[in-house]
């Protein structure tokens, strides 16, 4: 019994592809629309069966010149928004290779579902990334996790305390934290779970007994968001402000929520973490993205080698 033969479109245009994959798309990277929207502009009219490496190239090259923008939270309907940074010339070589990422990824998905014409070559297959310098990476100290946190549990939104501690301890991403339900937190086995990362996979999070404390205070209905607004309970509350306070009363410079996930891999690493466990905390889909952390864990290393080889001579 011979199968069915795959529906290829090499005429489809871009854009119409770009549309489809977002209605399958089942990640929570909330900045992949606001990208893919810019490939849109770039290369939407194109048949998908002409795009090659040039295009992509060209485009890239292009947003290297934009000014670099940063991300301001969410408007008063959840959408996400990005303001031109100060003082900022261009695009970080970071922000240029998550752009090729997320286009790169449609044509992926093209390519999978047989969208793609046959033996079509992948247009980013040609385009190298940007080198990145992830050396220098933010992280808290002892004494500002601290000041930190007191400042959070004073602030006028009661469940900024929550956010943060789960967000040092977990090393959650924002939208993990953001889409989180009552239905999800496991207290009998110290877990929530998120049905959907940033990556598209299911993920656990481990849950201290701070954080169990401060979830019993607040506990809601089984669908209800952790983290509602009071005034529209369908949409996440928008602390944007209150953490932004918090961060001032702490007497905190140069640090966005982002970095609590920093700042909760490098306790891991220091305090006797292997990069393959900072990996899985994390959900790092590979431990290269878990490497910026290694120079913390050189005593425990320095341990592990004495212990198993120190009778070697």
């Amino acid at each position: 019994m011979s199968g069915a033969v795959p529906m290829r479109a090499p005429d489809m245009p871009v854009a119409e592809l770009i549309d489809r994959y977002m209605a399958d798309y089942a990640g929570r990277d909330m900045t992949r629309t606001q990208r893919l929207s810019w490939w849109r502009q770039q290369l939407g009219a194109l048949p998908l069966g002409e795009v090659c490496d040039d295009h992509v190239h060209a485009a890239l090259e292009a947003l290297k010149e934009l000014p670099a923008r940063r991300y301001a939270g969410r408007d008063a309907d959840g959408r996400p928004v990005f303001k031109v940074k100060k003082r900022a010339a261009t695009m970080a070589p970071a922000t240029l290779n998550r752009y090729r990422a997320a286009i790169s990824a449609v044509f992926s998905w093209a390519v999978r579902r047989r969208i793609a014409p046959k033996g079509w070559i992948h247009p980013c297959q040609g385009v190298q990334t940007q080198p990145e310098n992830n050396a220098r990476v933010r992280f808290l100290k002892p004494d500002e996790i601290e000041r930190l946190l007191q400042a959070c549990k004073a602030a006028r939104w009661p469940r900024l305390y929550l956010l943060v501690l789960m967000s040092l301890t977990t090393g959650a991403r924002r939208g993990e934290l953001e889409g989180l339900r009552w239905q999800d937190i496991d207290a009998n086995h110290a877990v929530a779970h998120v049905a959907r990362s940033k990556n598209g996979d299911s993920k656990t999070l481990p849950l201290t007994e701070p954080v169990l404390q401060e979830l019993a205070r607040f506990r809601g209905a089984p669908s209800a968001l952790v983290f509602a607004s009071p005034r529209r309970p369908g949409q996440v509350y928008a602390f944007d402000q209150a953490w932004k306070a918090a961060l001032k009363a702490a007497g905190i410079k140069n640090y966005r929520l982002h970095d609590n996930r920093h700042t909760a891999a490098s306790m891991l690493a220091m305090n006797g973490a292997s990069l393959l466990e900072v990996s899985e905390v994390l959900g790092h889909r590979t431990l290269a993205m878990s490497r910026r952390y290694s120079h913390l864990a050189s005593s425990h290393k320095q341990a592990l080698v004495t212990r198993v080889m120190g009778h070697v001579r």
